[in-house]
């Protein structure tokens, strides 16, 4: 899972001996203390500048005390991890630390270890990264009031990424991550919408329970003006129009990829696996998330449209819980009005329609007003948006993690073509994740299969030439996981995708033996090289 800690390089050891650098096995983690930071700071600057100085070439020779980084030129690189590839370039962006950002006692956000953060950043500089991975947050930018947009947070940001000479990926965040873990002070949304939500619960989505899920708005009030005379499509516009206006100078030639938040976590779903708040744990076939009241009388309008009003109050009634398993549920394999049944196609239809539907809107919103920085080829922008890869039970008839998550994908409907289908329409490129997993580490037991959910992906997007872009899940520094990214990423049957981001920048990113494992696997994929 994700790793809170914050993502600052490490302090080592460092000593010169006979045009050598050697490192102490035991990388002692960064910490953050102001006794130890000035420390800190300067071990990590020494080890830059042994970076700088190996950049051309180097290798690696373990011992038992020591680490040897060869300053030779004329050493070629040792690393068996990949083979090298002439004709094809992958650029890499590593995604910053979750908890990157922090709130004064002002209310104004800063940038946490803002020295720590500049020497992590010329690090991966050196390194061959090509870029960095920035959330822009709704719950920051348009933090207290409605239209009132401060962005100096990411105006210091940026222009410090820019000075380091690395690109930039935005996603532009509509969603909170205040839950994801009790050790991190999250973003939430933005405190005007909280209040609103706290006198309507039903702007988020809810569950069958009841319970709703406060980390993103409801797709049903998608065209309802409940926030200060604006829809929620009006919100999302009018942030992206003012990004767009107060950063058009870095668009195209800093600024290359701009991610649009479509969901929980940024990815186009419903939160039907909340991992955060313990509803939910791996691996459970999640619960559809439509009982907030604007989507129960957008389902009821739909059924008396077609005729089938027993169908317009509730969603599937043996449709289990978020922990169930698909064997146990009605819903899902053969009971009365299973998911092949008549209702059943119905009420996939209508959900998944509603999550498409969304994504239409919103990435039409961006397209037009990000258009003209797609004029220019060789200094475009280009518009992404992201996915869940629900793998577990993929190797079922129903897959119930992907339907519960809104894509209607079975072993009888390819759920990914219609999405794939919007994205060419708006010239949007995808982002998926997952490129680190291998079967054979999946647990047999839970019939999964990440390989083949990204190969039918894969397949889609070729057929509706739509770019892609990929993000590991879990943070792999291991040959085969390392192997595995590579691989996914220079498919022998499809198009290398257009970039890949590092999912994100900790305090493990930098250890020793890690490091001299990434840093290889960057060269070989960097754009830089």
């Amino acid at each position: 899972m994700i790793d809170g800690s914050i993502g600052m390089a490490c302090k080592c050891s460092v000593e010169r001996r006979s045009g050598s650098y050697y490192y102490s096995d035991k990388v002692k983690e960064f910490c953050f203390n102001r006794r130890s930071l000035r420390k800190n700071l300067r071990s990590v600057s020494s080890t830059v500048l042994v970076f700088k100085r190996s950049l051309s070439k180097w290798r690696s020779v373990s011992g038992t005390k020591t680490r040897i980084v060869s300053m030779d030129v004329r050493e070629k690189s040792k690393s068996t991890l990949f083979e090298s590839s002439k004709h094809k370039r992958v650029p890499i962006y590593v995604m910053m630390p979750i908890d990157s950002f922090g709130i004064d006692t002002t209310g104004t956000p800063r940038i946490r270890k803002m020295k720590a953060l500049t020497v992590s950043l010329r690090a991966l500089k050196l390194a061959g990264v090509h870029g960095i991975a920035v959330e822009v947050w709704w719950g920051v930018v348009e933090r207290f009031f409605p239209h009132s947009y401060n962005w100096s947070l990411y105006e210091q940001l940026f222009k410090l990424v820019s000075e380091m000479g690395l690109k930039l990926q935005v996603a532009l965040s509509f969603h909170s991550n205040s839950h994801l873990s009790s050790r991190v002070q999250g973003v939430s949304l933005p405190q005007w919408i909280i209040e609103i939500g706290q006198h309507n619960k039903d702007i988020y989505y809810r569950d069958q329970n009841g319970f709703p899920n406060v980390d993103y708005l409801t797709l049903g009030v998608d065209n309802i003006p409940l926030f200060s005379g604006r829809t929620a499509l009006q919100c999302y516009e009018d942030f992206i129009h003012s990004f767009a206006n107060k950063f058009d100078s870095l668009m195209g030639t800093i600024i290359e990829e701009v991610c649009v938040g479509l969901g929980p976590s940024g990815e186009l779903r419903y939160p039907a696996h909340p991992l955060q708040d313990g509803r939910w744990k791996f691996p459970g076939i999640g619960a559809f998330q439509c009982y907030d009241k604007y989507m129960m009388e957008d389902l009821r309008a739909v059924a008396w449209q077609e005729g089938k009003p027993d169908w317009a109050n509730k969603g599937p009634p043996d449709a289990g819980d978020y922990n169930s398993f698909p064997s146990d549920v009605p819903f899902f394999e053969n009971g009365e009005g299973n998911f092949l049944s008549d209702y059943g196609h119905f009420f996939l239809d209508w959900y998944s329609d509603r999550l498409l539907r969304h994504a239409d809107a919103v990435l039409e919103i961006a397209a037009n007003l990000l258009k003209k920085y797609q004029e220019n080829e060789q200094t475009s922008v280009r518009v992404v948006a992201r996915i869940g890869l629900l793998y577990w039970w993929y190797q079922t008839i129903s897959h119930p993690a992907e339907l519960t998550a809104g894509y209607y994908n079975t072993a009888f409907r390819d759920g990914y073509d219609p999405l794939t289908s919007m994205l060419s329409r708006h010239g949007a490129a995808l982002q998926i994740s997952c490129f680190e997993m291998l079967d054979d580490e999946t647990p047999e037991t839970f019939l999964c299969s990440p390989e083949s959910l990204l190969q039918q992906i894969r397949a889609a997007s070729k057929k509706r030439v739509v770019e892609l872009t990929g993000r590991n899940t879990h943070q792999r520094f291991d040959e085969a996981g390392l192997t595995q990214i590579h691989s996914n990423c220079y498919d022998s049957q499809a198009e290398a995708v257009r970039s890949f981001t590092y999912f994100r920048m900790n305090e493990k990113i930098f250890r020793v033996e890690n490091w001299n494992n990434f840093v290889p696997f960057v060269r070989r994929m960097s754009t830089d090289l």
